[in-house]
């Protein structure tokens, strides 16, 4: 009967080979197809990263002749005469003459007045590059927008008689730069870029890749520019089997069908097919746990049979390593002097080594629209791969659409490439790991890593992807909130990054949106992007007005600060929106806890406690907040600053275009004027915040002095209330008076709040009385 059996199941097997042999055929083609594309995948990104170091080559030979170039011009007899008789015109035209092909030659006064009376005309860029002549004192080279069209600058400081310092500008045809350019050829499926800054100078293949251009991107030495290039990622084979890994299968499936097809299902006597009983029987038979243990020899402790890791890069000497940018919330320095592409990528390398010590290994990274994010960002990705990190690149976002990416994602890790509102020459990193924001020791540790060679050195660099998520950012808010009735909003973004987003937003939740300042630009060209300066609101307010708009929202350099502006032009501040929130959550989460920092008015806890929440006075800071209501498990949280944090609804991080958003939805249900609304907040007499610049490193022992004093039997705030929690905050009956250290810049900062405006005076002359003996002649604004 076995044999009747086994002789039936070989006919069948025979008449089924044909089809089960096709079948084998289309999956080896499949394996066979991806192995090939993906190895041409693999050529084509080989292809490209030779034609970019032939270019980078060959601009950075291009730019270094043409420097040395206008350096040996300058020194020509009719040049030198010229500037040693104060003629400044002479002097140009000189060089014009003798520098065949030159454009245009001018000879500027060190002031660069003319620059400065119309700057965007002159173009800034024209003045960045005459800027860093003169800052760095010898010859610069910078693509400028000037005759027209893009144009190769040069810049070289000289002194002029009777004049003093001034600068020499040479326009030269770009081609003189970008000639390299030409005897190279992206691949077809791939992107070259010559970029400054966000902009691309020039461009070659598939435009699409330009986001994901910034990995591979090199700078041209000697330059602010970089060639960027991108190609397609490889995509892996199915069951993602890498190239070589699908060709083998491919093989081995046209290999079995080959000998079905042929054999007709026989199988060679040598191999006869098993019955049942037989198989059971091999396996009641197969080796013992003795015999499959000697089969495999122990491993000795210590020993790995995967390849060993490399050595963990030896430590950075800490001269080497600006040890201030590693702040209280964040890290923050001078891009160039204290941040470079390299200081990025050990940052990211540290963040990566803690990530995966925390078993994290996916990091989200984003960047606001500064002119050095790209370059950081890559030096940041470049180091958490080398730490063996996957990082997701969400590209150009505010600072919360990079954390809602780490939620949206789960990767619960993130980093956001920002300077936050500091000036255009600042950038940073804002943290994230497994859902906390370091902040304190957590951000020193990442330092003392750096320092010691305390990283993780994969053996293979981590994966790279890039990935778009506005659109369900946007989608996720306008999805929980619409506008029970339109309103007209100006939105300002201060050319921050908060203007690529903010007006489609605010539209997707049914606001008509005038946009103000929402192209991105990283100089910054209109106003500091910082609302809680009323100085930065000034052109809200009158657009406001000229529109008749219902309210103007703005928005600091990254987008997690809002700042309110009313259809009449008085700034709202923020601790008085937190009233207006916090009544709001309060209706639906009666009981909950509400965080504010000590720059916050004293009529908030009142107003808190009347609309039945928990008033809790905390810290100023950002990661500060946010590890407070984890801690205490808060559904809102504000700063004076414009910081607001929902965790009722949303997800407890700090965002400004997600509080316009709610904002807008407590107006909109209310029958009143947005301007009435607001006007039913408690409010008393109050100033902004008053910072008072102190020496370097100064800020905290000049306030521990004054906390001192006001612990001493000699208190001179009798009858006021003391809070020390962050720096020294009286509260009186009548008002109340705060001096705190910064934890970001170098200042005292200062607020006073009185019922009317002699109390006000008051509480100030009692800090005055404190605060002047401490600072000598040092003014404090009030």
């Amino acid at each position: 009967m076995s044999g009747i059996g086994e002789a039936q199941r070989g006919k069948t097997l025979g008449r089924s080979a044909p089809l089960l042999g096709v079948l084998l055929v289309l999956l080896a083609a499949w394996f066979g197809w991806s192995a090939v594309q993906q190895w041409r995948q693999v050529a084509s990104g080989d292809a490209l990263e030779q034609a970019r170091d032939q270019a980078v080559q060959g601009l950075q030979q291009a730019a270094s002749g043409q420097l040395q170039q206008l350096q040996q011009q300058l020194k020509g007899d009719r040049v030198q005469q010229a500037l040693q008789a104060g003629d400044a015109a002479g002097a140009a035209l000189a060089l014009r003459e003798s520098w065949t092909g030159v454009e245009q030659v001018e000879v500027l006064g060190a002031d660069l007045a003319a620059g400065y009376a119309d700057a965007a005309t002159f173009g800034y860029a024209r003045l960045a590059l005459l800027e860093s002549a003169l800052a760095d004192g010898k010859a610069s080279l910078r693509v400028v927008r000037d005759g027209g069209g893009n144009r190769l600058g040069l810049a070289a400081p000289v002194q002029l008689a009777g004049v003093g310092p001034a600068v020499v500008y040479v326009r030269q045809p770009l081609l003189r730069l970008t000639a390299p350019l030409d005897q190279v050829q992206a691949p077809g499926n791939g992107f070259l870029a010559l970029r400054q800054g966000t902009h691309n100078i020039v461009v070659q293949g598939d435009t699409g890749l330009s986001e994901s251009a910034e990995a591979m991107a090199r700078p041209v030495a000697g330059t602010p520019l970089r060639l960027a290039a991108g190609v397609p990622n490889v995509e892996p084979g199915p069951l993602g089997l890498g190239a070589l890994a699908s060709a083998i299968v491919a093989l081995l499936l046209a290999f079995i069908a080959v000998l079905l097809v042929v054999g007709r299902g026989r199988l060679p006597k040598s191999l006869p097919l098993p019955s049942r009983r037989s198989a059971v029987a091999d396996a009641d038979h197969g080796p013992t746990l003795r015999e499959s243990l000697q089969m495999v020899p122990p491993t000795v402790p210590g020993e790995t049979v995967a390849e060993a890791a490399p050595p963990p890069p030896p430590p950075v000497p800490a001269d080497e390593l600006a040890a201030g940018i590693f702040r209280a919330y964040d890290i923050r320095g001078v891009v160039g002097s204290e941040l470079t592409a390299r200081t990025a990528a050990l940052i990211g390398q540290a963040i990566g080594t803690v990530a995966l010590e925390q078993g994290l290994r996916e990091v989200v990274i984003g960047r606001d629209g500064r002119l050095s994010g790209p370059e950081l960002s890559a030096g940041l990705a470049e180091g958490l791969r080398r730490a063996g990190c996957a990082v997701i690149d969400i590209g150009l976002a505010p600072t919360p659409v990079v954390y809602f990416a780490a939620f949206h994602l789960r990767t619960g890790t993130c980093v956001a490439v920002t300077g936050s509102h500091n000036p255009p020459d600042y950038n940073g990193f804002k943290i994230v790991i497994g859902g906390e924001t370091l902040s304190g020791d957590a951000i020193t540790d990442l330092y003392q890593r750096i320092v010691e060679g305390r990283l993780v050195q994969a053996v293979e660099p981590g994966d790279y992807q890039q990935r778009e998520v506005a659109a369900d950012y946007i989608q996720r808010i306008a999805d929980d909130v619409q506008l029970d009735r339109p309103l007209k909003v100006v939105a300002d973004a201060g050319n921050g990054v908060a203007g690529a987003f903010a007006p489609q937003l605010l539209e997707a939740i049914g606001a008509e949106v005038i946009p103000l300042y929402c192209d991105v630009d990283g100089t910054f060209p209109n106003h500091h992007p910082d609302p809680s300066e009323p100085a930065n609101l000034e052109d809200l307010v009158q657009t406001v007005k000229r529109f008749g708009a219902d309210l103007g929202v703005a928005f600091d350099g990254d987008g997690d600060r809002l700042g309110v502006v009313t259809s009449e032009g008085k700034v709202i501040y923020a601790d008085r929106l937190l009233m207006l929130f916090a009544a709001d959550v309060l209706m639906r989460n009666p009981g909950a806890m509400v965080i504010y920092d000590v720059k916050c008015t004293g009529r908030l806890s009142d107003h808190v406690l009347r609309n039945g929440g928990s008033p809790l006075m905390w810290k100023t800071g950002h990661s500060l907040m946010k590890a407070k209501m984890r801690e205490t498990d808060a559904e809102l949280a504000g700063e004076m600053s414009g910081h607001f944090f929902f965790k009722e609804r949303w997800f407890g991080f700090d965002d400004g275009l997600y509080a316009a958003a709610r904002l807008l939805e407590i107006l909109a249900q209310r029958e009143e004027t947005p301007d009435e609304v607001l006007a039913e907040l408690p409010e008393m007499v109050a100033t902004p915040e008053l910072k008072v610049p102190v020496a370097e490193g100064t800020p905290h022992a000049l306030v521990a002095m004054l906390v001192a004093a006001a612990q001493s039997p000699d208190n001179p705030y009798v009858g006021g209330r003391l809070s020390t929690i962050d720096g020294l905050r009286v509260d009186f009956a009548d008002g109340w008076g705060l001096v705190r250290a910064s934890n970001t810049t170098p200042v005292l900062v200062l607020r006073f709040e009185g019922n009317d405006e002699a109390a006000l005076e008051r509480i100030q002359a009692l800090f005055r009385s404190q605060l002047q003996p401490v600072l000598g002649d040092t003014p404090l604004g009030f």
